[in-house]
């Protein structure tokens, strides 16, 4: 049996229902499950870890990356454009990925997101070029080494340009192939026991990427296999006029048709929902998750996440592609998604604590997860330390609930922990040396781009 024992813990935010925020406590975890949460617990654990300046908060879940994007980021060529141009620009690079890239952007992308206290990590893979290898598997390799939990899916794009969409043709595939591997993929990985590591979603693009047949029939294939369902939704104007042109629909009516609307799922930037639709995603309880500084970058425009809120809309946060963000932190989202907020809805912005929870329970909510996402007994020891007697934070931690958000947290946490195993320690990764994966990286990396 494998025990850990966090001693005296300074302030333990829970994130739970009673939103408590207890001080001078212990934390206890056998085999990954907090077991005792409390002051001097009389337990004897294989690792001990001293707490006593610490501020411990649930881990957090990152409900939309897109990884292989990591060899991508911060292209000259690319840095002013929108949404459409932007992708049909980067097709002509991600065409190219094996899994290898795939491998590679998941370990590097991954532990900058645990290195900031990500736990959980969702990732909207789509772009399978043939012959490119088992990038799913490459994945999931990842994730195992660095000891993160994560959330995969069988993404699909099977409308190239000569349809009408925008990938090239290398990248698309049949509905029948699509629907194949799917159900390999889910019978191979997935994995929806308490505690999992490793679980499948079905994530077609965007609908200006696929066919309605697509869409219908993953919608089958998911609900088939008890999975969730996950594609972009309302992101740009572009998409809204695309889908009034083609379909003569609005985005998520189009969804709705065709199953696309209830609890099992949630879309990704949700930005030009009006007021019927955002209704329309209370009632059903279809969740979105909000990537904020990807919005900015490519200028898509301000979610309504004060709204969507309000009417208990499920709201996740997300880093989005490492090429439209340039980064993997969920913690700097944090921070940013509270200051536009701020900016854009004045008073009826969430509050810093709010945009927590948003980042860990909200996250969790939109995977379906009820065993991750708030510390207390029972639930998975997903969690990570930050030491309050840091510089930075001087003055700052008399309301440990939102000065992640508030104020931010610059540099690595001190302990990230997952299932109840270490895996960042004194802002260092455990498990991978980081040297030898940062130049391994670079190496495929130039390669990839022919540099």
């Amino acid at each position: 049996m494998k025990t850990l024992l966090i001693k005296n813990i300074s302030q333990l935010v829970t994130c739970d229902e009673q939103d408590r925020i207890l001080k001078q406590v212990d934390l206890y975890a056998e085999d990954g499950v907090i077991r005792a949460i409390g002051p001097h617990l009389d337990r004897a654990a294989g690792e001990v870890i001293r707490a006593d300046n610490m501020l411990c908060y649930p881990g957090l879940v990152n409900t939309h990356h897109h990884l292989y994007q990591q060899f991508s980021r911060n292209l000259p060529q690319v840095q002013n454009m929108e949404l459409f141009d932007w992708l049909k620009t980067l097709y002509e690079i991600w065409k190219n990925l094996d899994s290898e890239v795939v491998r590679l952007s998941s370990l590097t992308g991954m532990g900058e997101l645990m290195k900031h206290g990500c736990t959980t990590c969702f990732d909207h893979h789509y772009v399978f070029p043939a012959g490119a290898g088992d990038l799913i598997g490459a994945q999931l390799e990842a994730a195992s080494a660095l000891g993160i939990r994560m959330v995969c899916s069988r993404g699909s794009m099977d409308l190239s340009v000569k349809d009408g969409g925008l990938p090239p043709d290398s990248v698309v595939q049949t509905v029948d192939e699509i629907m194949r591997d799917s159900a390999r993929l889910i019978e191979t990985y997935h994995d929806g026991s308490f505690g999992s590591m490793r679980q499948v979603v079905l994530a077609p693009c965007s609908p200006f990427s696929v066919s309605a047949e697509l869409l219908r029939q993953s919608a089958l294939l998911a609900r088939q296999y008890h999975v969730r369902l996950h594609t972009h939704l309302c992101e740009t104007k572009d998409e809204e006029a695309y889908m009034l042109e083609r379909e003569h629909m609005r985005p998520l009516a189009f969804m709705d048709a065709l199953g696309w609307t209830g609890p099992d799922v949630w879309y990704a930037h949700g930005i030009h929902f009006n007021d019927e639709e955002l209704g329309v995603l209370a009632r059903t309880g279809t969740g979105v998750c909000h990537c904020p500084v990807s919005n900015m970058k490519l200028a898509s425009g301000v979610a309504r996440v004060p709204e969507m809120l309000q009417l208990g809309v499920p709201v996740g946060l997300g880093v989005d592609g490492s090429a439209s963000n340039d980064g993997s932190s969920l913690m700097e989202e944090m921070r940013v998604a509270y200051l536009l907020h701020r900016l854009h809805s004045s008073h009826s912005a969430p509050s810093g604590y709010d945009i927590l929870k948003m980042a860990t329970g909200g996250g969790a909510r939109l995977l379906g997860r009820e065993d991750i996402g708030s510390l207390s007994v029972g639930k998975c020891c997903d969690l990570f330390l930050i030491d309050r007697r840091r510089l930075e934070l001087v003055g700052a931690c008399y309301d440990a609930g939102s000065v992640l958000a508030t104020v931010g947290v610059r540099g690595p946490v001190d302990y990230t922990v997952v299932h109840g195993r270490t895996t960042v320690k004194e802002g260092h990764l455990v498990l991978v040396d980081e040297e030898r994966t940062a130049e391994a990286a670079r190496r495929k990396c130039d390669a990839y781009l022919k540099l």
